[in-house]
């Protein structure tokens, strides 16, 4: 799409559909306070991905949804108290689980506490003791559930990086803990890779701890963290970067050898900051690879992933496009000063999502960004609608581009 078309997307066009999710958050919010069957109990409201459809529900709140779709809702009170839910399942569970289900706490999801909290603490001004607390929390996440290496959190494995897991030590199951179930990035094998989004996010973490102890005035602990950030990125470079395809991968420590899928997942190393200018310049120069008419694809093509994976549906891939995947990448080119192609690519998001919403009275939970006007490939469940990331999203970059 050329930038000309992706400019006349306007604040007026996106406004019904900005009211709409304004409305929609109370229709997607729960208050489950106590124990209702598998559904574990929370002390505070919380909203949850969808309203389901075709025998599928979500009565839940999920870890890394929270984050996403607290970025569209300008509510303290409920935004500070889903972010305290996952405290309180990290203090009940020994980590943060998959989400509120007694059989969803042998996993986690993508760690982005710290972020959620520094979001919290950034947009509604809160008092520094109320950070201290809850970093405290954050580290115990970090050292006890990512930085394990025994079970039942066997994830730190290999030159101090980490890997996805599930207590049962199952591939599928410690793919669905990545968040992206299924993707064609692990091969069905899951256990054997340091992925380069989890050790990006692991990154910021330790850059976070180091931004608290600035925050608090000690030069010590802020020294510290920023040796351990520096260690982690160092190994990072050296197992992940391909210098000849300038792109980060994905690396089986079974096989000693990187992956050989693109995906988004590269440009979390953007939105963290752990990658260098040089390396960042290299990430840009390719994004064409994922840069469709809809906005990002997953991962670069098609691949062979049919025969690769049989009848398993790997809907985080190409053709797909999903809210959050789109957010990261937008701020990790934001971060390194390439305003003006975040700002298409978004334009070109919120365009797909708003002529989505106009046709169809509803907002997905993911995109066919390559045909947006068609249906997205389907996963392991039904694809879902009004979808609260996708809201939670679409509100930002609205509000940010338009």
């Amino acid at each position: 799409m050329s930038n000309l078309l992706t400019k006349t997307i306007t604040k007026q066009d996106v406004q019904p559909a900005l009211d709409h999710i304004g409305s929609y958050w109370q229709t997607l919010t729960r208050d489950n306070t106590a124990v209702n069957d598998t559904l574990m109990q929370v002390p505070n409201p919380y909203v949850v991905p969808s309203l389901g459809n075709d025998n599928f529900a979500f009565e839940e709140q999920y870890y890394w949804d929270s984050y996403f779709i607290s970025l569209g809702i300008n509510d303290e009170k409920l935004v500070s108290g889903m972010l305290d839910n996952l405290i309180f399942l990290f203090k009940g569970c020994g980590l943060i689980p998959n989400a509120n289900r007694y059989y969803l706490t042998s996993r986690s999801q993508p760690p982005i506490l710290t972020t959620f909290i520094f979001h919290v603490f950034e947009k509604y001004n809160k008092p520094v003791k109320w950070l201290n607390q809850r970093i405290t929390i954050a580290k115990q996440e970090y050292k006890n559930v990512w930085m394990s290496h025994k079970h039942p959190h066997d994830r730190n494995v290999y030159q101090g990086l980490s890997r996805y897991y599930d207590i049962n030590h199952l591939h599928d199951l410690a793919e669905a803990e990545s968040g992206w179930d299924m993707t064609p990035r692990f091969k069905r094998q899951c256990l054997d890779y340091l992925p380069i989004d989890l050790n990006s996010l692991l990154y910021k973490y330790e850059m976070d701890f180091a931004k608290t102890a600035l925050i608090n005035k000690d030069a010590q602990e802020q020294k510290k963290w920023e040796l351990i950030a520096k260690a982690r990125q160092e190994v990072v470079d050296k197992l992940m970067w391909s210098k000849l395809r300038g792109f980060y991968f994905d690396y089986n420590y079974h096989e000693k050898k990187k992956g050989n899928v693109y995906s988004l997942a590269s440009y979390y190393t953007m939105w963290s900051e752990l990658t260098s200018v040089d390396h960042a310049k290299r990430l840009v120069d390719v994004i064409n690879k994922f840069d469709k008419r809809g906005g990002l694809s997953t991962t670069a093509n098609s691949f062979l992933y049919a025969t690769l994976f049989g009848s398993t549906k790997t809907q985080w891939a190409y053709p797909n496009g999903w809210a959050p995947l789109q957010f990261i990448t937008l701020q990790g080119l934001e971060n390194y000063g390439y305003h003006q192609q975040a700002s298409i690519i978004a334009r070109k998001w919120l365009k797909t999502c708003n002529d989505w919403y106009t046709d169809h009275d509803t907002f997905q939970e993911k995109y066919n960004v390559v045909n947006p006007h068609q249906l997205p490939f389907d996963g392991l469940y039904p694809s879902q609608n009004g979808f609260g990331w996708t809201n939670g999203v679409f509100v930002y970059l609205a509000n940010k581009y338009l």
